[in-house]
Protein backbone atom coordinates (compact mmCIF):
# COMPACT_ATOMS: atom_id res chain seq x y z
CA UNK A 1 0.00 0.00 0.00
CA UNK A 2 1.45 3.46 -1.17
CA UNK A 3 1.04 6.70 0.98
CA UNK A 4 0.96 9.59 -0.93
CA UNK A 5 2.34 13.11 -0.21
CA UNK A 6 0.85 16.52 -0.86
CA UNK A 7 3.46 18.65 -3.19
CA UNK A 8 3.62 21.98 -1.95
CA UNK A 9 6.16 24.92 -2.23
CA UNK A 10 9.03 21.95 -3.40
CA UNK A 11 8.32 20.08 -0.76
CA UNK A 12 6.43 16.37 -0.24
CA UNK A 13 4.28 17.09 2.81
CA UNK A 14 1.59 15.24 4.63
CA UNK A 15 -2.63 17.23 4.53
CA UNK A 16 -2.68 19.77 8.14
CA UNK A 17 -5.48 17.50 9.58
CA UNK A 18 -3.23 14.26 8.90
CA UNK A 19 -5.72 12.24 7.14
CA UNK A 20 -5.90 10.25 3.74
CA UNK A 21 -8.36 8.36 1.67
CA UNK A 22 -7.86 5.13 -0.13
CA UNK A 23 -7.91 5.08 -4.03
CA UNK A 24 -9.52 1.64 -6.20
CA UNK A 25 -8.05 -0.15 -9.24
CA UNK A 26 -10.65 -0.01 -11.53
CA UNK A 27 -9.71 -3.85 -12.76
CA UNK A 28 -9.62 -5.21 -9.89
CA UNK A 29 -12.22 -3.25 -7.40
CA UNK A 30 -9.11 -3.40 -5.08
CA UNK A 31 -7.38 -0.05 -2.54
CA UNK A 32 -3.96 0.33 -3.75
CA UNK A 33 -2.62 3.66 -2.53
CA UNK A 34 -3.82 6.27 -0.09
CA UNK A 35 -3.89 9.88 -1.60
CA UNK A 36 -3.91 12.60 1.25
CA UNK A 37 -7.26 14.20 1.95
CA UNK A 38 -5.88 18.03 1.75
CA UNK A 39 -8.37 20.79 3.05
CA UNK A 40 -8.99 24.72 3.04
CA UNK A 41 -5.45 25.07 5.26
CA UNK A 42 -3.39 23.45 2.93
CA UNK A 43 -5.16 25.34 0.03
CA UNK A 44 -3.43 27.84 1.98
CA UNK A 45 -0.01 26.62 1.90
CA UNK A 46 -0.15 26.18 -1.63
CA UNK A 47 -1.53 29.22 -2.83
CA UNK A 48 0.53 31.11 -0.87
CA UNK A 49 3.48 29.46 -1.89
CA UNK A 50 2.78 30.27 -5.56
CA UNK A 51 2.15 33.67 -4.74
CA UNK A 52 5.47 34.26 -3.51
CA UNK A 53 6.62 32.18 -6.14
CA UNK A 54 5.44 34.38 -8.59
CA UNK A 55 6.22 37.66 -7.23
CA UNK A 56 9.43 37.47 -5.67
CA UNK A 57 12.33 34.89 -6.24
CA UNK A 58 14.51 33.59 -8.80
CA UNK A 59 10.48 32.52 -11.15
CA UNK A 60 9.53 36.12 -10.47
CA UNK A 61 13.03 37.09 -12.08
CA UNK A 62 13.02 34.71 -15.12
CA UNK A 63 13.46 35.88 -18.44
CA UNK A 64 10.72 34.01 -20.39
CA UNK A 65 13.69 32.33 -22.37
CA UNK A 66 14.85 31.02 -19.13
CA UNK A 67 11.30 29.59 -18.23
CA UNK A 68 10.92 27.91 -21.66
CA UNK A 69 14.34 25.88 -20.95
CA UNK A 70 12.59 24.64 -17.86
CA UNK A 71 9.84 23.40 -19.82
CA UNK A 72 11.77 21.66 -22.32
CA UNK A 73 13.80 20.19 -19.62
CA UNK A 74 10.65 18.94 -18.06
CA UNK A 75 9.22 17.36 -20.79
CA UNK A 76 12.82 15.24 -21.37
CA UNK A 77 11.79 14.09 -17.87
CA UNK A 78 8.85 12.79 -18.72
CA UNK A 79 9.80 11.30 -21.90
CA UNK A 80 12.44 9.42 -19.16
CA UNK A 81 9.76 8.32 -17.39
CA UNK A 82 6.53 7.43 -19.65
CA UNK A 83 6.21 4.11 -18.46
CA UNK A 84 5.82 4.37 -15.21
CA UNK A 85 3.73 7.51 -15.60
CA UNK A 86 1.36 5.58 -17.89
CA UNK A 87 1.53 2.38 -15.34
CA UNK A 88 0.47 4.76 -12.66
CA UNK A 89 -2.72 6.02 -14.73
CA UNK A 90 -4.23 2.37 -15.59
CA UNK A 91 -3.74 1.57 -11.90
CA UNK A 92 -5.74 4.55 -11.00
CA UNK A 93 -8.24 5.07 -14.42
CA UNK A 94 -8.59 1.47 -15.62
CA UNK A 95 -7.65 3.16 -19.60
CA UNK A 96 -5.94 0.27 -21.73
CA UNK A 97 -2.05 1.21 -21.40
CA UNK A 98 -1.35 1.49 -24.77
CA UNK A 99 -3.45 4.96 -25.06
CA UNK A 100 -2.43 6.23 -21.58
CA UNK A 101 1.43 5.19 -22.52
CA UNK A 102 0.45 6.82 -26.29
CA UNK A 103 -0.78 9.76 -24.44
CA UNK A 104 2.66 10.21 -21.71
CA UNK A 105 4.61 9.75 -24.71
CA UNK A 106 3.00 12.74 -25.99
CA UNK A 107 3.10 14.82 -23.90
CA UNK A 108 6.82 16.03 -24.01
CA UNK A 109 5.52 18.23 -27.01
CA UNK A 110 3.40 20.55 -25.23
CA UNK A 111 6.05 21.24 -23.11
CA UNK A 112 8.87 21.56 -26.05
CA UNK A 113 5.98 23.60 -27.95
CA UNK A 114 4.89 25.93 -24.63
CA UNK A 115 8.62 25.78 -24.00
CA UNK A 116 9.49 27.76 -27.33
CA UNK A 117 6.54 29.67 -27.61
CA UNK A 118 7.50 31.30 -23.90
CA UNK A 119 9.71 33.95 -25.52
CA UNK A 120 7.89 34.85 -28.68
CA UNK A 121 4.48 36.19 -27.46
CA UNK A 122 5.55 40.12 -27.87
CA UNK A 123 3.20 43.16 -27.42
CA UNK A 124 3.18 45.97 -30.00
CA UNK A 125 3.92 49.34 -30.30
CA UNK A 126 0.79 51.24 -30.89
CA UNK A 127 0.56 53.99 -33.63
CA UNK A 128 -1.76 57.18 -31.94
CA UNK A 129 -3.65 60.25 -33.42
CA UNK A 130 -1.92 62.35 -30.30
CA UNK A 131 1.31 63.55 -30.61
CA UNK A 132 4.52 63.89 -28.27
CA UNK A 133 3.60 60.03 -26.93
CA UNK A 134 4.93 56.82 -26.74
CA UNK A 135 2.49 53.93 -26.35
CA UNK A 136 3.10 50.50 -26.03
CA UNK A 137 1.81 47.18 -24.68
CA UNK A 138 3.04 44.50 -22.58
CA UNK A 139 1.80 41.10 -22.11
CA UNK A 140 2.04 40.25 -18.63
CA UNK A 141 0.87 36.62 -16.26
CA UNK A 142 -2.37 36.72 -14.64
CA UNK A 143 -1.13 35.36 -11.82
CA UNK A 144 -2.04 32.05 -9.76
CA UNK A 145 -3.75 29.84 -11.52
CA UNK A 146 -5.73 26.87 -10.07
CA UNK A 147 -5.96 23.83 -12.80
CA UNK A 148 -8.73 21.33 -11.46
CA UNK A 149 -8.91 18.41 -13.36
CA UNK A 150 -10.70 15.01 -14.36
CA UNK A 151 -9.94 11.44 -13.87
CA UNK A 152 -10.22 10.29 -17.46
CA UNK A 153 -7.01 11.65 -19.07
CA UNK A 154 -5.39 12.99 -15.62
CA UNK A 155 -2.05 14.03 -17.14
CA UNK A 156 -3.21 14.71 -20.61
CA UNK A 157 -5.68 17.55 -19.30
CA UNK A 158 -3.24 18.17 -16.64
CA UNK A 159 -0.56 19.51 -19.04
CA UNK A 160 -3.25 21.10 -20.93
CA UNK A 161 -3.43 23.61 -18.39
CA UNK A 162 0.09 23.34 -16.54
CA UNK A 163 2.48 23.87 -19.91
CA UNK A 164 0.83 27.16 -21.22
CA UNK A 165 0.53 28.71 -17.62
CA UNK A 166 4.33 28.37 -16.82
CA UNK A 167 4.86 29.17 -20.53
CA UNK A 168 2.57 32.39 -19.90
CA UNK A 169 4.78 33.18 -15.89
CA UNK A 170 2.44 32.14 -13.62
CA UNK A 171 2.47 29.46 -11.10
CA UNK A 172 0.16 26.68 -10.62
CA UNK A 173 -1.88 24.93 -7.59
CA UNK A 174 -3.86 21.74 -9.33
CA UNK A 175 -6.89 19.37 -7.81
CA UNK A 176 -6.51 16.48 -9.45
CA UNK A 177 -9.70 14.67 -9.69
CA UNK A 178 -10.12 12.38 -6.06
CA UNK A 179 -10.59 9.23 -8.27
CA UNK A 180 -7.19 9.49 -10.18
CA UNK A 181 -4.38 11.72 -7.99
CA UNK A 182 -1.88 9.00 -7.78
CA UNK A 183 -0.21 10.16 -11.67
CA UNK A 184 -0.82 13.33 -10.69
CA UNK A 185 1.20 13.68 -7.45
CA UNK A 186 3.74 11.29 -9.10
CA UNK A 187 4.54 14.23 -11.69
CA UNK A 188 5.08 16.62 -9.38
CA UNK A 189 8.53 14.89 -8.53
CA UNK A 190 9.50 16.10 -11.96
CA UNK A 191 9.20 19.65 -11.44
CA UNK A 192 11.92 19.73 -8.57
CA UNK A 193 14.40 17.50 -10.97
CA UNK A 194 13.82 20.04 -13.63
CA UNK A 195 14.78 22.60 -11.32
CA UNK A 196 11.82 24.90 -11.34
CA UNK A 197 12.09 27.07 -8.25
CA UNK A 198 9.85 26.11 -5.21
CA UNK A 199 6.33 27.05 -5.42
CA UNK A 200 5.91 27.20 -9.09
CA UNK A 201 3.96 23.78 -9.03
CA UNK A 202 2.04 22.56 -6.18
CA UNK A 203 -0.27 19.85 -5.70
CA UNK A 204 -3.75 19.49 -3.29
CA UNK A 205 -5.22 16.80 -3.27
CA UNK A 206 -8.42 16.05 -1.96
CA UNK A 207 -12.65 16.42 -2.58
CA UNK A 208 -14.52 19.16 -4.29
CA UNK A 209 -15.84 20.61 -0.99
CA UNK A 210 -13.01 20.89 1.03
CA UNK A 211 -10.20 21.66 -1.91
CA UNK A 212 -11.51 22.99 -5.21
CA UNK A 213 -14.32 25.27 -3.50
CA UNK A 214 -11.20 27.08 -1.20
CA UNK A 215 -8.91 27.13 -4.33
CA UNK A 216 -11.86 28.93 -6.52
CA UNK A 217 -12.88 30.73 -3.21
CA UNK A 218 -8.94 32.23 -2.63
CA UNK A 219 -8.05 36.05 -3.05
CA UNK A 220 -4.45 35.29 -4.51
CA UNK A 221 -5.87 33.17 -7.21
CA UNK A 222 -6.86 34.83 -10.65
CA UNK A 223 -7.45 32.20 -12.81
CA UNK A 224 -9.72 29.10 -12.64
CA UNK A 225 -9.00 26.55 -15.50
CA UNK A 226 -11.45 23.52 -15.32
CA UNK A 227 -12.06 20.30 -17.01
CA UNK A 228 -15.38 18.29 -16.00
CA UNK A 229 -18.99 18.01 -15.86
CA UNK A 230 -21.17 21.25 -16.81
CA UNK A 231 -23.16 20.86 -13.68
CA UNK A 232 -19.68 21.50 -12.27
CA UNK A 233 -18.23 23.92 -14.24
CA UNK A 234 -21.49 26.32 -13.91
CA UNK A 235 -21.25 26.40 -10.64
CA UNK A 236 -17.40 27.09 -10.32
CA UNK A 237 -18.20 29.88 -13.01
CA UNK A 238 -20.56 31.27 -10.98
CA UNK A 239 -18.61 31.11 -7.47
CA UNK A 240 -15.45 32.90 -9.86
CA UNK A 241 -17.76 35.57 -11.26
CA UNK A 242 -18.14 36.75 -7.71
CA UNK A 243 -14.91 37.30 -7.51
CA UNK A 244 -14.31 38.56 -11.18
CA UNK A 245 -11.92 36.07 -11.55
CA UNK A 246 -10.61 34.79 -14.66
CA UNK A 247 -11.85 31.05 -16.08
CA UNK A 248 -11.93 28.85 -19.06
CA UNK A 249 -13.73 25.63 -18.95
CA UNK A 250 -14.05 22.71 -20.55
CA UNK A 251 -17.26 20.93 -19.76
CA UNK A 252 -18.19 17.74 -21.88
CA UNK A 253 -20.18 17.19 -25.31
CA UNK A 254 -22.74 14.95 -27.19
CA UNK A 255 -20.90 14.98 -30.07
CA UNK A 256 -22.22 13.88 -33.97
CA UNK A 257 -20.76 11.26 -35.69
CA UNK A 258 -22.13 12.02 -38.99
CA UNK A 259 -21.95 9.37 -42.01
CA UNK A 260 -22.62 10.06 -45.63
CA UNK A 261 -23.81 7.50 -48.26
CA UNK A 262 -20.72 8.71 -50.39
CA UNK A 263 -18.07 8.11 -47.74
CA UNK A 264 -15.42 5.39 -46.95
CA UNK A 265 -17.87 3.20 -45.34
CA UNK A 266 -15.16 0.82 -43.74
CA UNK A 267 -13.24 3.62 -42.61
CA UNK A 268 -15.97 5.65 -41.16
CA UNK A 269 -17.20 2.31 -39.37
CA UNK A 270 -13.98 2.32 -37.69
CA UNK A 271 -14.53 5.83 -36.88
CA UNK A 272 -17.37 5.03 -35.31
CA UNK A 273 -16.23 2.12 -33.04
CA UNK A 274 -13.22 4.54 -31.75
CA UNK A 275 -15.26 7.52 -31.63
CA UNK A 276 -16.85 5.58 -28.76
CA UNK A 277 -15.16 2.48 -27.42
CA UNK A 278 -11.35 2.80 -27.39
CA UNK A 279 -11.54 4.82 -24.10
CA UNK A 280 -14.95 3.30 -22.69
CA UNK A 281 -16.69 6.50 -23.84
CA UNK A 282 -14.35 7.99 -21.26
CA UNK A 283 -13.58 11.43 -23.40
CA UNK A 284 -15.24 14.46 -23.66
CA UNK A 285 -15.10 14.43 -27.31
CA UNK A 286 -16.79 10.54 -27.51
CA UNK A 287 -18.68 10.48 -30.66
CA UNK A 288 -21.60 9.55 -28.79
CA UNK A 289 -23.87 9.83 -31.52
CA UNK A 290 -23.52 8.49 -34.62
CA UNK A 291 -25.54 10.08 -37.37
CA UNK A 292 -26.26 7.81 -40.58
CA UNK A 293 -28.22 8.90 -43.57
CA UNK A 294 -31.36 6.44 -44.46
CA UNK A 295 -29.32 4.87 -48.10
CA UNK A 296 -26.73 3.21 -45.68
CA UNK A 297 -28.33 3.03 -42.59
CA UNK A 298 -28.51 -0.94 -42.63
CA UNK A 299 -25.38 -1.87 -44.13
CA UNK A 300 -23.44 0.84 -41.33
CA UNK A 301 -25.03 -0.87 -38.35
CA UNK A 302 -24.45 -4.17 -39.77
CA UNK A 303 -20.55 -3.58 -39.85
CA UNK A 304 -20.50 -1.93 -36.77
CA UNK A 305 -22.38 -4.82 -35.00
CA UNK A 306 -19.39 -7.38 -36.92
CA UNK A 307 -16.90 -5.31 -35.23
CA UNK A 308 -18.24 -4.20 -32.27
CA UNK A 309 -19.17 -7.54 -30.84
CA UNK A 310 -15.75 -8.75 -31.59
CA UNK A 311 -14.48 -6.26 -28.60
CA UNK A 312 -12.33 -7.67 -26.07
CA UNK A 313 -12.36 -6.54 -22.50
CA UNK A 314 -10.30 -7.33 -19.64
CA UNK A 315 -6.84 -6.25 -18.28
CA UNK A 316 -6.32 -2.56 -19.32
CA UNK A 317 -2.48 -3.64 -19.30
CA UNK A 318 -3.06 -6.97 -21.69
CA UNK A 319 -1.65 -5.27 -25.08
CA UNK A 320 -4.92 -7.93 -26.58
CA UNK A 321 -7.69 -5.71 -24.46
CA UNK A 322 -9.63 -2.99 -26.59
CA UNK A 323 -12.57 -2.00 -23.67
CA UNK A 324 -11.10 -1.53 -20.46
CA UNK A 325 -13.22 -0.85 -17.17
CA UNK A 326 -15.51 2.44 -16.29
CA UNK A 327 -13.13 4.56 -13.89
CA UNK A 328 -14.95 5.24 -10.97
CA UNK A 329 -18.27 3.49 -8.92
CA UNK A 330 -20.19 6.18 -9.39
CA UNK A 331 -19.62 6.57 -13.04
CA UNK A 332 -19.84 2.19 -13.62
CA UNK A 333 -23.87 2.94 -11.71
CA UNK A 334 -24.84 6.23 -13.55
CA UNK A 335 -23.74 4.11 -17.40
CA UNK A 336 -25.98 1.22 -16.21
CA UNK A 337 -28.79 3.79 -15.63
CA UNK A 338 -28.72 5.25 -18.88
CA UNK A 339 -29.30 1.76 -20.54
CA UNK A 340 -32.55 1.72 -18.72
CA UNK A 341 -33.59 5.07 -19.55
CA UNK A 342 -32.93 4.46 -23.03
CA UNK A 343 -34.84 1.10 -23.11
CA UNK A 344 -37.65 3.15 -21.56
CA UNK A 345 -37.70 6.00 -24.25
CA UNK A 346 -37.83 3.41 -26.98
CA UNK A 347 -34.80 2.81 -28.02
CA UNK A 348 -33.85 -0.71 -29.79
CA UNK A 349 -30.80 -2.43 -28.14
CA UNK A 350 -28.71 -3.97 -30.86
CA UNK A 351 -26.04 -4.74 -28.92
CA UNK A 352 -24.38 -5.13 -24.89
CA UNK A 353 -27.01 -3.43 -22.50
CA UNK A 354 -25.47 -4.46 -19.31
CA UNK A 355 -22.83 -5.36 -16.48
CA UNK A 356 -19.78 -7.38 -18.11
CA UNK A 357 -19.73 -10.69 -16.12
CA UNK A 358 -16.92 -12.11 -18.04
CA UNK A 359 -14.27 -14.08 -16.14
CA UNK A 360 -11.52 -11.92 -17.68
CA UNK A 361 -13.41 -8.73 -16.36
CA UNK A 362 -12.96 -10.03 -12.89
CA UNK A 363 -13.94 -7.25 -10.20
CA UNK A 364 -13.81 -4.78 -12.15
CA UNK A 365 -16.56 -2.10 -13.45
CA UNK A 366 -16.96 -3.46 -17.12
CA UNK A 367 -19.95 -2.37 -18.93
CA UNK A 368 -20.36 -4.09 -22.34
CA UNK A 369 -19.83 -1.83 -25.21
CA UNK A 370 -23.38 -0.81 -26.29
CA UNK A 371 -25.31 0.48 -29.34
CA UNK A 372 -28.63 1.33 -29.79
CA UNK A 373 -30.67 1.84 -33.11
CA UNK A 374 -33.68 3.81 -33.67
CA UNK A 375 -32.79 6.78 -31.49
CA UNK A 376 -34.65 10.03 -32.15
CA UNK A 377 -32.94 13.28 -30.98
CA UNK A 378 -35.44 13.89 -28.53
CA UNK A 379 -34.40 10.74 -26.09
CA UNK A 380 -32.40 10.98 -23.43
CA UNK A 381 -29.24 9.13 -24.61
CA UNK A 382 -28.98 11.82 -27.58
CA UNK A 383 -29.31 14.62 -25.28
CA UNK A 384 -27.37 13.80 -22.35
CA UNK A 385 -23.84 13.27 -21.91
CA UNK A 386 -23.29 9.53 -20.58
CA UNK A 387 -19.20 9.06 -20.30
CA UNK A 388 -19.76 5.04 -21.23
CA UNK A 389 -19.41 2.88 -23.93
CA UNK A 390 -22.88 3.51 -25.15
CA UNK A 391 -23.33 4.54 -28.93
CA UNK A 392 -26.83 5.86 -30.30
CA UNK A 393 -27.60 5.42 -34.18
CA UNK A 394 -30.01 8.05 -35.68
CA UNK A 395 -31.06 8.14 -39.10
CA UNK A 396 -30.85 11.58 -41.15
CA UNK A 397 -32.03 12.31 -44.96
CA UNK A 398 -29.87 14.72 -45.87
CA UNK A 399 -27.49 17.43 -45.20
CA UNK A 400 -29.69 19.73 -43.98
CA UNK A 401 -31.37 17.35 -41.99
CA UNK A 402 -27.95 16.32 -40.75
CA UNK A 403 -27.07 19.93 -39.57
CA UNK A 404 -30.18 20.61 -37.93
CA UNK A 405 -30.11 16.93 -35.66
CA UNK A 406 -26.11 17.26 -34.71
CA UNK A 407 -26.52 21.16 -33.90
CA UNK A 408 -29.91 20.61 -31.89
CA UNK A 409 -28.38 19.59 -28.52
CA UNK A 410 -27.05 21.78 -25.92
CA UNK A 411 -23.76 21.00 -26.18
CA UNK A 412 -21.00 21.94 -29.37
CA UNK A 413 -17.05 19.89 -28.46
CA UNK A 414 -16.66 18.09 -31.51
CA UNK A 415 -17.99 16.64 -34.59
CA UNK A 416 -17.22 14.80 -37.39
CA UNK A 417 -17.84 14.25 -40.84
CA UNK A 418 -17.47 10.94 -43.04
CA UNK A 419 -18.16 12.05 -47.21
CA UNK A 420 -15.77 11.96 -50.31
CA UNK A 421 -17.27 15.20 -51.07
CA UNK A 422 -15.17 18.09 -50.64
CA UNK A 423 -17.90 20.48 -50.97
CA UNK A 424 -20.04 19.20 -48.45
CA UNK A 425 -16.88 18.84 -46.31
CA UNK A 426 -16.45 22.18 -46.10
CA UNK A 427 -20.05 22.90 -45.91
CA UNK A 428 -20.86 21.07 -42.93
CA UNK A 429 -17.70 22.26 -41.22
CA UNK A 430 -18.80 26.08 -41.40
CA UNK A 431 -22.41 24.50 -40.05
CA UNK A 432 -22.14 22.81 -37.40
CA UNK A 433 -21.71 24.11 -34.38
CA UNK A 434 -18.56 22.69 -32.26
CA UNK A 435 -15.51 23.36 -31.63
CA UNK A 436 -13.93 20.89 -33.18
CA UNK A 437 -14.82 19.40 -36.84
CA UNK A 438 -13.04 16.45 -38.16
CA UNK A 439 -13.63 15.36 -41.73
CA UNK A 440 -12.84 11.64 -42.03
CA UNK A 441 -10.95 11.21 -38.71
CA UNK A 442 -12.22 11.29 -35.19
CA UNK A 443 -10.27 12.27 -31.56
CA UNK A 444 -7.31 13.82 -33.45
CA UNK A 445 -5.72 16.49 -31.39
CA UNK A 446 -2.19 18.27 -31.24
CA UNK A 447 -0.17 20.56 -29.25
CA UNK A 448 -0.58 23.28 -32.05
CA UNK A 449 -4.83 23.11 -33.08
CA UNK A 450 -7.03 25.27 -30.50
CA UNK A 451 -9.66 23.32 -28.17
CA UNK A 452 -12.76 24.02 -26.48
CA UNK A 453 -15.96 24.03 -27.15
CA UNK A 454 -19.16 26.27 -28.45
CA UNK A 455 -22.84 26.74 -26.28
CA UNK A 456 -22.36 24.54 -22.97
CA UNK A 457 -19.15 22.77 -23.67
CA UNK A 458 -17.55 25.38 -21.99
CA UNK A 459 -15.65 29.05 -22.21
CA UNK A 460 -12.08 29.69 -23.72
CA UNK A 461 -9.69 27.60 -25.62
CA UNK A 462 -6.62 24.71 -24.65
CA UNK A 463 -3.79 24.04 -26.92
CA UNK A 464 -2.15 26.26 -30.19
CA UNK A 465 -1.40 29.65 -29.32
CA UNK A 466 -4.62 30.76 -28.15
CA UNK A 467 -4.23 28.61 -25.10
CA UNK A 468 -0.72 30.60 -23.88
CA UNK A 469 -3.50 33.86 -23.94
CA UNK A 470 -5.90 32.78 -21.68
CA UNK A 471 -3.31 33.47 -18.69
CA UNK A 472 -1.87 36.27 -20.48
CA UNK A 473 -3.47 40.11 -19.43
CA UNK A 474 -2.38 42.86 -21.67
CA UNK A 475 -0.72 45.96 -20.10
CA UNK A 476 -1.10 49.62 -22.22
CA UNK A 477 1.89 51.86 -21.44
CA UNK A 478 2.15 55.41 -22.09
CA UNK A 479 5.05 57.56 -22.68
CA UNK A 480 5.12 61.49 -22.46
CA UNK A 481 8.34 62.30 -24.61
CA UNK A 482 8.33 65.29 -22.51
CA UNK A 483 6.37 67.61 -25.18
CA UNK A 484 3.51 67.30 -24.27
CA UNK A 485 2.24 70.09 -21.64
CA UNK A 486 -0.51 72.00 -20.78
CA UNK A 487 -4.08 72.44 -19.19
CA UNK A 488 -3.63 69.71 -16.35
CA UNK A 489 -8.06 69.62 -15.92
CA UNK A 490 -8.25 68.48 -19.78
CA UNK A 491 -8.29 65.20 -20.82
CA UNK A 492 -4.89 65.57 -23.38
Amino acid sequence: MKRYQLHIGGTSLDPTAGQWFETQNPYTGQTWAEIPKGDASDVERAVQAAHLALTEGPWAEMTATQRGLLLHRLGDLIARDARKLAETEVRDNGKLFAEMLGQVNYLPQWYYYYGGLADKIQGNVLPLDKKGYLAFTRNEPVGVVAAITPWNSPLMLATWKIAPALAAGCTVVIKPSEFTSASTLEFAKLFDEAGFPPGVFNVVTGFGKDVGASLVEHPLVRKISFTGSDTTGRLINEQAARHLKHTAMELGGKSPNIVFDDADLEQAVFGAISGIFAATGQTCIAGSRLLVQDSIYDEVVAKLLDIARTARMGDPMDADTQVGPVTTPPQYKKVLEYLDIARQDGATLLLGGRAADKPECGDGWFVEPTIFGDVTNNMRIAQEEIFGPVLSIIRFKDEAEAVAIANDVRFGLAAAVWTSDIGRAVRMSEKLQAGTVWVNTYRAVSFMAPFGGYKDSGLGRENGIDAIREFLQVKTVWINSGAVAGNPFVMR
